[in-house]
Parts: structure tokens; sequence; C-alpha cells
């Protein structure tokens, strides 16, 4: 390993696992990321561990699952007892600085209740700011103030269709120009930041915002996908055949507004027209074309300064989005497309050579990056994570015992206004559900409504809820028994770790 090894994450939000061309979607525009993942490995079934941003953006921090951190929603505390990525950066002599932002909330219990971090999400402890993109995004609107901007709002207030006549294939334009976006504001921080510290060690977390919604690209990411070229939505043949596969969906689908998406439309998702769809994914991956022209500035800057080869690179993203698949927009509810997301890991080191630009289809977590950064920079992997190291993919190895499943947990609570434990008639505390994806089955258990499982070889989509057929009991028996394994073996381990001695306090292997 380089004496002084940099560490670069790109966090790209709402990134669907399978929106890059690297991974063979037509309508990606993504050659910049697609030469980051000639360069590494590819993981083709990486998952994140929760959703919205919150829990899933814990799952990344603290190497745990969502069960363990219990960060359920955007809104909830993270436990101060839980060290996160920046505080083991730091222990290894790292001053970690962060670009974007990680949606975080204090610890009620150790911080006064007039504190003004309850009023909104803030930036974690233990970073080194270089650019804050957390909400309100103050310094970003005062950046565009100054730029000439007028901001009477908030952010989600700079995006209006102009009023008239505009031509209906696609969304309006955004009225900002490329110039002067979130994006590039965010790619300007972490290039500024890269030039200064090109000649000492880094670790850098480069999060950006889009494809987040509003889904309203500047030109010219507005029109570089045409509508009429997009994949169609994954979906029943109706929202109401939709909504009658189980109570959860019903509820998501008959509360879900187009505004998670499209801020400036009314209604409902689930009545979401076939050409709507299609503008929304086109805006969509025009948004990802801006993002991914910034990554490429930033990869062409650490090649002409010569900090590729003592880099490591980790791609991936906090959750993906529904896109009008099974009639949703945004990220809720249990299925793939708001979990399944990218991972690229790039190992500039030469016994990885031999597996540049492959793809890897063994199931992987977003619980698994902060092991691989520790294991990058030489140190052990903490007992609190339940993730392992992705860096032996890298040498074509396949680790013993590597798991066979994915897992992601949704407490939806704060479904209908707050509502749906009363909606669905169960407690508030038994609104949340957990799922295990194996090769074949996909099985949803929920904490007071009935569980979920698809036979993913006869039906990929998700559509047919197969838990009550008798043919399938055997199958939903080994599934609910695989989840209880998972969650018996991996519950917080924290402390699990050590024990006393006649000799005085003494650490053990797991």
């Amino acid at each position: 390993m380089p004496d002084q090894p940099n560490v670069l994450l790109l966090v790209i939000d709402q990134l669907r696992g399978d929106a890059l061309g690297c991974f063979g979607h037509p309508n990606a525009v993504t050659p910049n990321i697609d030469r980051l993942a000639a360069r590494g490995v590819g993981f083709r079934r990486h998952h994140a561990q929760g959703s919205p941003c919150g829990p899933s953006r814990a799952s990344l921090a603290t190497g745990m699952y969502v069960m363990n951190h219990r960060v359920i929603t955007n809104d909830a505390p993270t436990a101060q007892h839980l060290k996160t990525m920046p505080m083991f950066a730091r222990e290894l002599g790292y001053e970690p600085a962060l670009v974007g932002y990680t949606t975080t909330v204090p610890d009620p219990r150790h911080a006064h209740a007039k504190d003004p971090r309850f009023t909104t999400n803030s930036i974690a402890g233990g970073w080194n700011i270089v650019r804050d993109f957390e909400e309100p995004r103050e310094h970003y609107l005062a950046w565009l103030s100054g730029q000439g901007y007028e901001i009477a709002g908030k952010y989600e207030a700079l995006f209006r269709p102009p009023p008239g006549e505009h031509d209906p294939t696609w969304f309006a334009p955004s009225p900002i120009a490329a110039e002067h976006t979130d994006t590039a504001w965010c790619a300007e921080g972490a290039l500024d930041y890269l030039r200064i510290r090109r000649h000492k060690p880094w670790f850098l977390h480069l999060g950006f915002f889009r494809p987040h919604p509003p889904f309203m690209p500047s030109a010219p990411y507005d029109r570089l996908v045409n509508p009429a070229d997009t994949l169609p939505p994954v979906r029943a043949n109706s929202a109401e055949a939709e909504a009658a596969v189980h109570p959860l969906t019903r509820l998501i689908l008959d509360t879900m507004k187009v505004s998670s998406a499209m801020h400036w439309m009314p209604g409902l998702a689930r009545d979401l027209s076939l050409p709507d769809v299609a503008r929304m994914r086109a805006a969509y991956f025009g948004l990802l074309a801006e993002v991914d022209h910034h990554v490429g500035r930033v990869m062409a800057l650490l090649e002409q300064s010569g900090q590729l080869e003592r880099t490591l690179i980790v791609l991936t993203s906090d959750h993906g989005e529904q896109l009008g698949d099974h009639h949703l927009v945004a990220k809720r509810g249990y299925f793939p497309q708001s979990y399944h997301v990218p991972c690229i890991v790039v190992d500039p080191r030469p016994a990885a050579d031999a597996t540049r630009g492959t793809l890897v289809e063994a199931f992987t977590e977003n619980v698994d990056v902060l092991p691989t950064l520790m294991d990058w920079l030489g140190a052990p992997v903490p007992r609190q994570c339940n993730g392992r190291s992705l860096l032996p993919f890298t040498r074509g190895e396949v680790p013993a015992g590597w798991r066979t499943e994915a897992h992601w947990e949704y407490d939806f609570r704060d479904l209908a206004g707050g509502l749906a434990h009363e909606r669905l008639g169960i407690a508030r505390d038994d609104c949340s559900l957990a799922v295990l994806r194996g090769e074949r089955y996909a099985y949803v258990h929920c904490a007071a409504l009935p569980p979920l499982l698809f036979d993913q070889q006869a039906d990929p989509h998700w559509l047919h809820n197969v838990a009550d057929d008798p043919a399938h009991q055997g199958a939903a028996l080994h599934m609910a028994r695989r989840m209880l394994d998972w969650r018996l073996s991996q519950a917080d381990r924290t402390t699990t770790g050590w024990a006393i001695s006649p000799q005085g306090l003494r650490a053990f292997d797991a």
C-alpha cells in the first residue's frame, strides 16, 4: 500500500442500481463513471440498508444495520455512543473532509431541547466541512444569491416551470444555469480541496444531491435523453391491481404524491400517465449525466496531479428511486428499486490489476463500505460493523462465508402524515419491515402485517405475493428462518467482544 493512502467516497443520492451504462442501462449517459468502473470492480447486486436518506446514511457511516443503529427516519436522532466514519478516520490520523450532507439529528439525551439542530438535519460530528449542502441549503442559496439569482424561499422554490407554452415532450429546463447548479457547486468545492491537499493524505466524502428530485435538469442536460427512448416502468396493469398485493402497498399508493418527485405537479404518483413517467425518467437521466460530467472533472484532476495511484475510490448511493415502477415515485416501501444501488470500488494497487473492469454478482451492501475503507487504511474492521471489506473481491477472491442474501429495512411510521399506524390499525412501533432477498425468493417480514414472498424466478418484478400459496409454504418458512438467523447473528455487537478475566478486561474475536 502507498505510504500515504487517500480515500475518495463518492455518494450519489437517489441513484438506482441499474442506472449506469457500465451496468447495461440503455438510457444512461455516464461515460466517466463507466471509465471509473473500468478501473475497478463493479458490484451488480449491491444494496442500501434503509430509506430514505437518514437511515441509509447512518448505515454507511456506522457500518451497522438499521436494527442496530436505530436511525429509522430522516428525523430520527443518532445515538451519541455510536462511532462513525469521520471518528474512525481521525483515529487513523486523517482530517476527514465532507462536501454535501449526511442527514443527521443529534442525540436528545445529550443536547438541550432548544438546540437549533432539532429544527432541521445537520452534518454529523467529526467532518471537516468543505461545502455544506444540508437542509435548508443556506450556504448554496447564499452563493446563488451572489451570482445574481433571486432567492425568495426554500431551495425547492427555485424549480418552477416558467409560465406560458413550452415543448410538452420534455419537462421545462431548470432556471439555474449549468455552471451554477448544486452539482457544479459541490464539484468545485471538491476540486478546490483536492488541489490544496495534493501533497498531503486526505479522506474526502464527496456527495452529489442529484439525481434526487426536483426532476428539472439545467440545459443542455434537460434534452440529453429523449423521453420516447426511455424504458417503460415495471408495474402491474393498474394501480388497483398493484394495491391489492398488500395493505402497505395500498397505503403507499393511496398517499404517495407526485410532488415527491416533481413538486410542481398535483395528484398521486399512482395516477401518473406513461408520457409523464417517460418525461420524469428522461429528466432523471439528464440529472445523472450532469453528475457524471463532474465526476469526470474530479477524476481528471486526480489523474493529472498523480494522485490516482494512492487513492481508493468507492462510489455508491444512499438509496434508489422508483421512477414510476410499481406506480410509485421516490423511495418508500419494500421494492428493490428503492434499495438496489450501484457500487464501484477502485483499488489502485497492482494486486487488483487482474480484476479491473469486472463485475461481481455476489450480494454486497452499504454496511460493507466502512469496513472497506478501514481495510484500505490498514486498520481492523470495527467490532460494531455488520459488514465486511470488499477489497478481497478486487483481488479476485470471494471471502469465506460471504452472505448469500441482501437485507434492508424500512420504518413506515411517517407515511400518511405520520398516521400510518391508524390507517393500518397497528401500533406505531409495529410500523416496520425487513427484507431478505436471496437468489430465488425475496421475503418481506412485517412486524404486525402479513408477510410477502416473491418467487423471483417466475416473478422477477415482484408483482405476485405467494406467501399464502401452499406450493410455496416451504420456501416461506425457510426464508422466515433465514430472516431470524440474520437478526440473531447480526444484533448489536459493540460490546460483545469484551469480557472480564483475572487479568482484567479481555478482548476476543467473534
